[in-house]
């Protein structure tokens, strides 16, 4: 059975699902290093398997932040997106250009 006070101890997050800013971010790291603690503790005492369904809830929980952040990071907003598009084609229209004969030295000469 899972010791209630070390659920209730570990640290969960805060913010919205929407937000991944860099708090979060840390918050994030300090759940998977209060994973890691609680497990060499448990480990130490010899309980290990003793605690698998707190451990299960733990990593269940970690699992789906971990998730979470990795879809952030890898996501591109609409704007975002639009905006590679726009350069992507772009440069792959530069490329396409035909040479003229037009010189810039020859239009200066050129009254208006």
């Amino acid at each position: 059975m899972p010791a209630r006070n070390a659920l209730s101890s570990f640290p969960y997050m805060k913010e919205p699902e929407q937000t991944y800013g860099e708090a979060r971010r840390r918050e994030l790291l300090e759940l998977l290093r209060a994973l890691a603690a609680r497990i060499r503790e448990l480990d130490a005492s010899g309980e290990l398997l003793g605690h698998a369904a707190e451990l299960m809830k733990l990593t269940g929980d970690i699992r789906s932040e971990l998730f979470h952040y990795e879809v952030r990071a890898t996501y591109d907003t609409p704007e975002v997106a639009e905006s590679r598009r726009i350069v992507e084609q772009a440069e792959s229209t530069e490329s396409h250009w035909e040479r003229t004969s037009w010189e810039p030295e020859k239009d200066q000469d050129r009254e208006w």
